[in-house]
């Protein structure tokens, strides 16, 4: 299966009730922009892996970080914990930024 979402696609699909952003970049990245209605998750917190543990395997995650490396990994580790439905946003925050797409 394609853990990989087009900035285009993950649009379309934020607009759907159960579709959650993860952004699991820095709170100092995080600082210079963020995707509006994110959540975000640091990815070198000592405690990352209990915080995705903790969040609603139900519901349909697009996870990004600055260029894809950490949010493709996050996915492969969602996956390993019984989420059913993660995405890596291809290219990342700053694909989304280059596509011109609002950003906080």
């Amino acid at each position: 299966m394609n853990n990989e979402i087009t900035v285009k696609d993950a649009v379309k699909r934020m607009g759907e009730d159960d579709v959650c952003v993860l952004d699991v970049r820095t709170p100092d990245e995080r600082a210079r922009g963020y995707i509006e209605g994110s959540e975000n998750v640091n990815f070198y917190d000592g405690n990352f892996k209990s915080e995705i543990e903790k969040l609603d395997h139900s519901k349909t995650y697009i996870v990004h970080c600055a260029g894809g490396g950490r949010s493709s990994k996050t996915v492969q580790m969602m996956k390993e914990l019984g989420f059913n439905a993660c995405y890596n946003l291809s290219g990342g925050f700053n694909e989304w930024v280059k596509k011109g797409m609002k950003s906080e």
